[in-house]
């Protein structure tokens, strides 16, 4: 069927079903109506093919399963799908918002800023005539009310409303945030008990209490993000109110006492102050709408006093004890994955990823695996036991057990969920399984879907040392870039060469200045000469005989060589 005939074919079909909703008393919007369609075709015990042509009887068929739907006003799934509808068509974030509000009171304020603009005022009339038109321009512009009131154009108290409108809102979502958590504890801990006895399980099934639990959760999320909003336009509201003071105070050093101030001093001060201003009114209009918002979801939980009036909660809360979120989360805080278990698979943990905050965890934070296993039940995940990273998304668990579990067959778990998530529509935006149901995106997941693509950054303790100086100075200190300086020195160095120093020691001067040296003490050494040797020569002896004299005068000596051969030694 081409794309213009099928889109052709359900609209005929919407319009169809509406018209049948609005015979029976109950009006629906064309949004709501297009939702219940794909819901419907997408449980599987409806029978529908999606791979095949509608035929007439299939229409039928879809259109009498939708009225149906549409028409039990005792189902809570019903109202967690309107709910989901209404906050997705009436919600936007804080930027959007202002940027269309901007854009809606310009044009709305386009004609009146053309009749100033294009005015040609000469006389007197005409120019009070001018001057009255820009005053309503203002007063109409900054939102503070009807022109022709008096009062309103004297005086305006933007800041002090925001100062009791914010803390009023504020309180009055936390209480109903506080009621909304309250009433999921209690769902959850008779919803665990259930698991644990089958014959209370089928007792209960008339009750549709799993369809109630997943309706508070779905309130008690979009408080969150309504009260998240709001703490922002307080922070915002008190940076602006610093910022008023400071200019007011600015204003005044400006103006003082003076008769006339130029126009060049004054007026950045004047447009600054009017930003300001126009910034307040913002702030105001946001805050009506989300206090607003939050008034219309109310409505949206109307069928649990019906289903579980005070005597049923108080009978199957007997034995029962309710724990909330956070005392959850403790009893399991010690009970770590360990890594060595898993070779193949990777785990995050808290304190090892630095923007944990913006890491998007599967099903909105909820354990898949409790929640695949005991037929729906919504339990917390515990980031402390571990994050699974799987085909880039992130899972959490309430047990280590859970983990284990579901680590040793992800793919299983995972389809089990989306089959789940079929049967009851409102799983889609309550787990946020936009991504296994694409035609099922709501807007304000659309704008977040930046989201999936945030990889974590994890963190670790880790040291690195480097080298002073890798490679040796190459500093010149006796440079000199200055010619003079170069001069200078040169004269000086000629200056020295006929200089001489000369010191003088005197008896006075003696002993007076304090003196050191420094020595190296004596060691002793030895040194390794050659060998000793010798020789062995023969002794001379020599005697001289005939030297005492004789009988005659004349002495005649005789000498006689006694000393041996060498050869004879």
């Amino acid at each position: 069927m081409p794309p213009t005939q099928a889109e052709s074919v359900i609209k005929n079909i919407i319009r169809e079903i509406g018209q049948e909703c609005a015979a029976h008393g109950e009006i629906v919007s064309e949004t709501l109506v297009a939702f219940m369609v794909k819901a419907v075709v997408l449980d599987p015990s409806n029978g529908f093919n999606m791979d095949r042509t509608l035929m007439k009887s299939d229409v039928q068929k879809l259109v009498k399963l939708c009225v149906a739907r549409l028409l039990d006003n005792k189902n809570p799934s019903l109202d967690t799908i309107k709910m989901q509808v209404y906050f997705d068509m009436n919600y936007t974030s804080r930027e959007e918002f202002l940027e269309e509000h901007h854009r809606v009171l310009e044009s709305r304020l386009g004609s009146v800023s053309r009749e100033i603009t294009d005015n040609r005022a000469c006389t007197k009339e005409e120019l009070e005539s001018l001057y009255r038109k820009i005053v309503s321009y203002v007063l109409l512009r900054s939102g503070l009310g009807s022109p022709t009131d008096i009062k309103i154009v004297r005086e305006a108290t933007v800041p002090a409303i925001l100062h009791e409108a914010i803390p009023a809102t504020t309180q009055h979502i936390d209480s109903q945030l506080q009621i909304a958590q309250d009433q999921v504890y209690r769902y959850t801990a008779i919803l665990e008990k259930v698991t644990k006895n089958p014959l209370m399980s089928k007792e209960l099934e008339p009750y549709m209490l799993k369809e109630a639990l997943y309706n508070v959760r779905q309130y008690e999320i979009f408080l969150q993000i309504i009260l998240s909003d709001i703490i922002t336009c307080a922070q915002e509201v008190e940076i602006m109110i610093k910022q008023l003071g400071a200019q007011l105070e600015h204003l005044k050093s400006t103006v003082k006492s003076r008769t006339a101030v130029p126009t060049s001093q004054v007026f950045p001060i004047f447009i600054a102050l009017a930003s300001l201003w126009t910034s307040f009114q913002d702030e105001t209009v946001l805050i009506s709408v989300l206090s607003s918002l939050t008034s219309h979801l109310e409505p949206f939980l109307g069928t649990h006093e019906l289903l579980f009036p005070d005597k049923l909660m108080q009978r199957l809360l007997d034995d029962v004890t309710v724990k909330t979120d956070v005392c959850r989360i403790k009893e399991h805080m010690e009970d770590r994955v360990h890594l060595t278990d898993f070779r193949k698979l990777e785990w995050l943990f808290p304190e090892t990823i630095a923007n944990f905050e913006k890491l998007l965890i599967q099903y909105r934070g909820f354990c898949g695996y409790t929640f695949a296993t005991t037929d729906g039940l919504l339990l917390p995940g515990n980031p402390t036991i571990g994050i699974l990273k799987y085909k880039e998304n992130y899972y959490t668990f309430n047990t280590r057990d859970a983990a284990y579990s579901f680590a040793e067959n992800p793919e299983n778990y995972i389809d089990i969920i989306k089959g789940k998530a079929k049967k009851n529509a409102e799983l889609i935006q309550l787990l946020e399984l936009h991504q296994q149901f694409e035609t099922l995106v709501p807007y304000s997941q659309v704008r977040d879907v930046d989201k999936h693509y945030i990889k974590p950054i994890t963190k670790c303790e880790s040291s690195t040392q480097t080298d002073t100086h890798i490679l040796p100075p190459t500093i010149v200190r006796s440079y000199e870039w200055n010619e003079w300086e170069l001069r200078r020195k040169a004269i000086k160095l000629a200056n020295l060469r006929q200089k001489i120093t000369h010191s003088v020691q005197t008896d006075l001067s003696h002993m007076r200045r304090e003196n050191c040296s420094q020595v190296y003490p004596s060691k002793d050494a030895s040194t390794q000469s050659k060998r000793e040797g010798s020789s062995r020569v023969p002794r001379p002896q020599i005697y001289i005989a005939g030297l005492r004299g004789g009988r005659s005068k004349t002495t005649h000596g005789v000498k006689v060589n006694l000393t041996r051969a060498v050869d004879e030694t």
